[in-house]
């Protein structure tokens, strides 16, 4: 068994978590000042989103270096530091690195906008106009074309993203050797892995061609995801990188199924420890269209859960659990209720999500409850993708109402608010005017949570220390019972010794139900103070309500 088998992470999006110098902008001394906290929540890992130097088009992941610290998270002494107290805490860091594209202030691609012979002509996708047109009709994840014209080199570069972040063009071997040398570089400096940032799109089928865009998912993606080299690359990395330096990985995967998900975590292929997937959170799209008013359903949940427990067993590969991070709006917002059942809804999350096979991952703010921004005009929202989606909606003639109400739901700065250590003003975060506002009036803070027993962060302490004590949370198989219920969850953990029971209300009404597998187990976790309502077999959930049960495994 690996470690991260029985792991709990933590997710730091650094200029949202702790300002040390009234500048407004998360640090690393920041970081540092906090570690303790994680600590004491019982994190042994943490995930940091990207501190180098950029411009910040897209807050970090578009890289103009990749061997230095962006002068407003600190410095590299800094972050070495960091490494250092972390690791006496005995909490592992793992850096989030960006290898699909740069940003265009890279040297890469300073270099390569120059002119079509140099040494870096392709590093990255160049291409003429077609008929005084873009190469291909392929849209960008951040609304608008793929390609983007240069005046200077007069061709366009491919940007998948937004436009200042141009796609590498992998096939190079020169670029690989640099990459790889600037990995190792980061292992040299003590770091414990790295999370991939969509790495699955390194690698491109050619030529390109045209798509008929005649679903959401017909927008290019045939030409990027999952390419042919793809693994080739990914086991070179961990030849040279991963395991020599006894890293930890995890990739996002764009728009993997769970049989591609399966060949990049199997240990046997030697390339990824785990994987991130997003299906249980495209849940609420809209005939698979994000910018929607998408409605909740929890059958659509049980079934995502239950083919990716299912398909990705520990022998064959290993899921990374989660339910919010840096790209998508807070859960509790999403999916539950936030105001009157807040502690409840945030409590359930962390039972259905901790009940689950694979490493769990936190994201800041998850432990206390923190909730949507719900702005109330675009003027606040920082984020391109969603500034650039709500564009596009009022120009297709969505009223500016329902345009706020979607990115209320959907947009990323929802998760990105600075985080709520205490009641003085920005809650504690800094003493400056935060980069970002806090969003809605929000009483949750972490010294609040500190001081009350029955808090979301104590329930999540309860459950990340259950998880190494019950092999049954590594080892045991997985059942989803009535599936086609539309209000409660109930699933099922069992290996040779130990049985695990997972209920809970996602409804805002008392549900009652026949339950058979209650006697002979004790209450590992639980959101509601006063114990179980149980009457026989039959077993009462007020709203929101949700139980992990432990027992002995019948013969």
């Amino acid at each position: 068994m690996a470690w991260w088998h029985t792991a709990t992470a933590y997710q730091i999006y650094p200029r949202s978590f702790q300002d040390s110098n009234g500048d407004g902008f998360g640090d690393i001394p920041g970081i540092i000042q906090r570690l303790p906290y994680l600590h004491e929540l019982g994190i042994q890992l943490i995930w940091l989103t990207p501190m180098y130097p950029s411009p910040g088009y897209d807050n970090g992941y578009d890289i103009s270096d990749y061997q230095n610290i962006d002068p407003r998270y600190g410095t590299l002494a800094d972050f070495k530091e960091m490494l250092a107290v972390a690791h006496r805490y005995h909490i592992r860091i793992m850096m989030d690195l960006v290898l699909n594209h740069t940003s265009t202030e890279h040297p890469w691609f300073k270099a390569s906008r120059q002119d079509k012979t140099n040494p870096y002509a392709d590093f990255y996708f160049w291409a003429d106009a077609a008929a005084g047109q873009a190469p291909t009709n392929w849209l960008s994840r951040f609304s608008g074309s793929t390609w983007q014209w240069d005046d200077q080199r007069q061709q366009y570069y491919l940007h998948i993203f937004e436009q200042h972040m141009p796609d590498l063009n992998w096939d190079n071997p020169v670029l690989r050797k640099k990459i790889l040398a600037m990995m190792a570089w980061w292992a040299e400096q003590g770091i414990d892995g790295f999370r991939l940032d969509v790495i699955n799109m390194i690698s491109k089928r050619t030529p390109f061609g045209n798509v008929s865009r005649a679903t959401p998912k017909d927008d290019g993606r045939a030409y990027y995801i999952n390419g042919p080299h793809v693994h080739d690359y990914l086991q070179l990395m961990n030849q040279k990188i991963f395991a020599p330096n006894h890293m930890i990985t995890v990739g996002e995967l764009a728009s993997a199924g769970v049989a591609e998900t399966g060949e990049f975590t199997n240990p046997a292929n030697h390339e990824l420890a785990m994987a991130f997937s997003f299906e249980h959170l495209k849940i609420d799209y809209t005939d698979g269209r994000k910018w929607t008013l998408g409605q909740f359903s929890l059958p659509a949940l049980k079934a995502v859960l239950t083919k990716w427990q299912v398909g990705i067993a520990r022998e064959h590969g290993w899921n990374a659990l989660f339910c919010t991070n840096h790209d998508q709006p807070r859960a509790i917002s999403r999916f539950l209720n936030d105001d009157r059942y807040r502690i409840e809804s945030q409590k359930l999350l962390a039972i259905v999500q901790f009940g689950l096979q694979g490493t769990p991952y936190i994201y800041q703010g998850e432990e206390i409850g923190m909730r949507n921004a719900y702005f109330t005009n675009i003027d606040q929202y920082d984020d391109r993708e969603s500034r650039n989606a709500y564009a596009a909606m009022r120009q297709e003639g969505v009223d500016t109402a329902t345009a706020l109400a979607i990115l209320q739901q959907k947009s990323r700065d929802n998760a990105r608010t600075p985080m709520h250590w205490n009641h003085t003003p920005n809650y504690g975060f800094t003493t400056g005017t935060p980069w970002l506002q806090p969003g809605l009036d929000d009483p949750v803070t972490v010294k609040d949570a500190l001081a009350d027993p029955q808090s979301i962060f104590a329930l999540y302490q309860q459950l990340i220390a259950a998880r190494p004590a019950y092999p049954v949370f590594t080892d045991g198989d997985f059942h989803m019972l009535a599936p086609d219920d539309t209000t409660v969850m109930h699933y099922q953990r069992r290996d040779q010794t130990t049985f695990l029971s997972v209920w809970a209300n996602w409804s805002g009404t008392t549900q009652s139900r026949r339950a058979t597998d209650l006697s002979g187990t004790r209450i590992l976790a639980h959101n509601y103070p006063d114990g179980l309502q149980i009457a026989g077999e039959l077993f009462t959930l007020r709203p929101y309500e949700a139980v992990l049960l432990v027992g002995k495994q019948v013969q």
